[in-house]
């Protein structure tokens, strides 16, 4: 059907219902539609119908919105309008390609709109289609020329592209337009200048970055970026003599930014640990007060040129009272003879503070201040903590609030002792205590939450945390709506410990809309950022955005090679079925905040798309396919964390439940790749290697390129001996014996005793022995992983507990019972275990 033209009065009244959508009066809009169709002549104008399906859908009436806007196109196939209107209606459902197409026909019918190719352009840098965002920039620029975001945008494009060259050529031809005083202020010049010199230093361009950023200096205002930049130029261009001189003045203005030091080292290039040690000799004699110059040498040196620097650093920061010295330090603890002199040296101001009240007793000086010694006490607590000697921790950390009981950092550190010692109720009732010496604090108020909910205390939590929430709202809601997702990923590791899958799972997803949320955010800065000119900002987002989160990819993928799901990963949408709102389980609470929230949205008439599907969790729980909506989670792993070996033998658990035996296959190969010894790896491999035996359903073709490969990578494709093998191996490491222990009665159940008894051994010649990794021992015990073993769960306790006295999962029966600290159920799941271990 061709394009119906409308008479002069009906135009008038089209014109109002675009500036209505423009201005976001929509309820006006639709009395304008209104009035079109219901002129008889009208009632199917296609670009009416259009638009007022558009209107409705910012008034959340999607449906009604989609049935008006697929009928006006209908009526009139070769509008613009129409076409233009359907793509703005799929992009608000996030159908990013759907809306890209229906841009491009649109630009059929009219080839030069200037908003049509903005929208499109939007779309495509959004799903990082830069050639097709490169084309679309072209046009803009061949449209209006004389636009500063026509220039930008297309320079843009070359520089994601990595043409960088072509980016700078660009730029130069669009800044050689700009009329500006060499003396006047222009910030948008600034970045424009400095986003250039960018481009070309990516460009390998560095002679000519650095006659670029001398030429315009004075026109650039951050003074901080051009001499950091002028200093790394000259180190490229090796020209060492002057990037020492620009590092000594940026030393000048911050002698604590550890970059300067190393860009120093780089352009003086030291020959020795000594003219290496002379740099920040001269460093101090500069600055006497600095930390850091006095810091940096302890990570190369060593023996007693190590401690005569680190006596003084020590001394510096003890006098001074300044906490997170221990934390400055922590790096140097994977070196033991390090360590062994921190802890001589800290243990021997102790004794002689107490003694003399100075460092130490030869000294001639003045006496240190009672403080001294406290902040020496709080030290060697975190040290002792470190080391996992936790009855020393506590022993100074204890003696350290008898001397200063106000002091919330004390009471911080003998919460994490507990933590780390394996007891995060005790923890939690510490971190308490701190939290009440200063209810105002925020960073406290978090602390204890965290430490609450590690220890299964969600209720008290959410109360904790409500003391910063907004009023008259639901902490648990307000933490959502402000994307509070340490808050979240706590919360559901709490529920999952606690077998309330459910409650979990939602709170993943609610993690993941936010995600969705914040690549969602980018939108508006695409052209926020061309017009403001902050372009380097800009570009970081974009690069931070690709590794931040990735779209999901389809559960149909998985049988996709990395190579096919790369191409994919930009036309892939989230696919969860709707599941329909239970009104019966909405308490009257909830319902009345939801028609609070409507009514506002109405008023607002700035509401797209209406109200969320809500999350209730038995539903989530009870999904038809589970391993697909756990492919959904996996997809984005494996592009960003394929690094990490938990990401492959995620892969694998879930493909071993789903019967995909290649799938399998590639996910035990990249994970050997990684770490061919890894205990849960040994495991999967096990239950592979039987599985491909013993399955009857597998293509015997299948079966013949398994057990080839199998041979190949592993040079043994029966089970038993391959376990025996790793047995062999890794025979003085617990969490290698643990494994093989639990294959070998996985493969035969007569073998329960011995493998019992591997796991259970203690003794002190062996490696990797954990609070972490015997609590697992202890959990295969009692779950039947290692057999019948009830009576040996009892013992192995019993001993656990000698070696690990604060540790709750080796409490004696009845515990909890008897202790006042009891809040919630004992866990003992390895996981939760594992997650109260961190260091934070």
């Amino acid at each position: 059907m061709p394009t119906v033209t409308l008479p002069p009065k009906e135009n008038a009244l089209f014109k109002r219902i675009l500036r209505c959508y423009e201005h976001k009066q929509y309820r006006n809009g639709l009395k304008f539609c209104k009035q079109i169709l219901s002129n008889p002549k009208f009632a199917e104008h296609g670009e009416t119908l259009a638009m007022k399906g558009l209107t409705l859908n910012c008034l959340g009436k999607k449906e009604e919105a989609y049935d008006l806007v697929r009928r006006g196109l209908r009526n009139d196939l070769r509008s613009h309008v129409c076409w233009h209107v359907y793509g703005l209606l799929q992009r608000s459902d996030k159908k990013y390609d759907e809306a890209i197409k229906c841009y491009r026909n649109a630009l059929k019918w009219d080839k030069d709109n200037l908003q049509i190719l903005r929208d499109l352009s939007l779309l495509q840098i959004q799903m990082r289609d830069l050639e097709g965002y490169r084309e679309t920039r072209y046009q803009l620029l061949q449209l209006r020329p004389a636009q500063r975001a026509s220039w930008i945008g297309y320079a843009i494009a070359y520089h994601l592209l990595e043409d960088y060259e072509m980016a700078a050529k660009i730029i130069e031809e669009f800044r050689k337009t700009q009329q500006t005083s060499p003396d006047k202020v222009d910030y948008e010049y600034s970045e424009l200048l400095l986003y250039q010199n960018q481009v070309l230093r990516e460009a390998g361009l560095y002679k000519e970055a650095l006659e670029h950023l001398s030429n315009f200096e004075k026109q650039i205002c951050d003074k901080l970026a051009v001499e950091e930049t002028r200093g790394e130029l000259m180190l490229q261009l090796e020209r060492l003599e002057e990037a020492t001189e620009v590092y000594h003045q940026l030393q000048e203005r911050n002698p604590e930014n550890w970059s300067y030091y190393h860009g120093l080292e780089k352009a003086l290039k030291p020959s020795s640990v000594e003219e290496r040690h002379k740099i920040y000799e001269d460093a101090w004699v500069k600055f006497p007060k600095g930390l850091v110059p006095r810091r940096l040498p302890l990570n190369f040196l060593s023996g007693e040129k190590f401690r005569e620097c680190l006596d003084r650093y020590l001394r510096m920061n003890f006098s001074k009272g300044c906490p997170p010295v221990f934390t400055t330090l922590k790096s140097l603890y994977n070196d033991k003879e390090k360590v062994a002199i921190i802890e001589e040296l800290v243990v021997g101001y102790e004794t002689s503070l107490k003694g003399c009240r100075m460092f130490n007793q030869n000294d001639d000086g003045k006496e240190e201040p009672p403080t001294t010694l406290l902040w020496v006490q709080y030290f060697l607590a975190q040290h002792y903590d470190m080391v996992s000697q936790q009855t020393l921790a506590l022993e100074y950390i204890n003696a350290a609030i008898e001397s200063t009981p106000t002091l919330i950092e004390l009471f911080l550190i003998k919460a994490k002792i507990y933590k780390h010692a394996g007891n995060i109720k005790e923890a939690a009732q510490w971190m308490d205590e701190a939290q009440a010496l200063d209810t105002a604090d925020r960073f406290i108020n978090s602390k204890c939450a965290k430490y609450m909910l590690k220890a299964g205390m969600i209720k008290e939590a959410e109360e904790m945390c409500s003391k910063f929430t907004r009023e008259g709202a639901s902490a648990v809601e307000n933490l959502n709506e402000m994307q509070c997702m340490w808050f979240q990923t706590e919360c559901a590791l709490a529920y999952k410990s606690m077998n309330k899958f459910g409650e979990a799972l939602k709170k993943c997803h609610e993690i993941e809309r936010h995600f969705v949320e914040i690549t969602d955010d980018q939108f508006d800065f695409h052209t926020y950022c061309m017009r403001k000119m902050t372009l380097r900002s800009y570009v970081d987002l974009l690069k931070l955005e690709d590794v931040l989160r990735i779209k999901e990819l389809q559960a149909d993928t998985a049988n996709l090679s990395d190579k096919e799901l790369k191409k994919l990963r930009n036309k892939q949408r989230r696919a969860q079925k709707k599941a329909q709102l239970e009104e019966e389980k909405k308490n009257a609470e909830k319902e009345k905040q939801l028609k609070n929230q409507k009514k506002k949205k109405e008023d607002d008439d700035e509401e797209i798309g209406g109200p969320k599907e809500e999350l209730v969790p038995d539903k989530l729980v009870k999904v038809e396919n589970p391993l697909e909506e756990a492919v959904k989670f996996l997809m984005p792993l494996k592009h960003l964390v394929k690094s990490k070996i938990d990401t492959h033998l995620l892969a694998f658990e879930i493909y071993f439940r789903k019967e995909k035996y290649l799938l399998m296959l590639q996910s035990v190969k990249r994970a050997v790749a990684i770490d061919p010894d890894h205990p849960w790896l040994h495991q999967c491999l096990v239950r592979f290697f039987k599985g491909v035996s013993e399955s009857k359903e597998l293509p015997e073709v299948v079966r013949t390129v398994l057990k080839q490969e199998i041979t190949r990578l592993f040079g043994d494709s029966n089970a038993k001996s391959f376990n025996q093998a790793y047995l062999t191996k890794h025979s003085n490491s617990i969490p290698h014996r643990l494994a093989a222990a639990k294959m070998m009665v996985y493969l035969d159940s007569t073998t329960e005793t011995k493998a019992a008894e591997l796991a259970i051994s203690l003794d002190e010649s062996l490696n990797n022995r954990t609070i972490l990794i015997c609590t697992e021992v202890l959990e295969c015990l009692r779950s039947g992983f290692l057999g019948d073993c009830k009576e040996r769960a009892e013992v192995y306790r019993a001993e656990c507990h000698k070696l690990y006295p604060y540790t709750l999962a080796f409490m004696p029966p009845g515990y909890e019972e008897n202790t006042k600290i009891a809040n919630g159920d004992v866990s003992t799941e390895t996981e939760e275990l594992a997650n109260e271990m961190q260091w934070s």
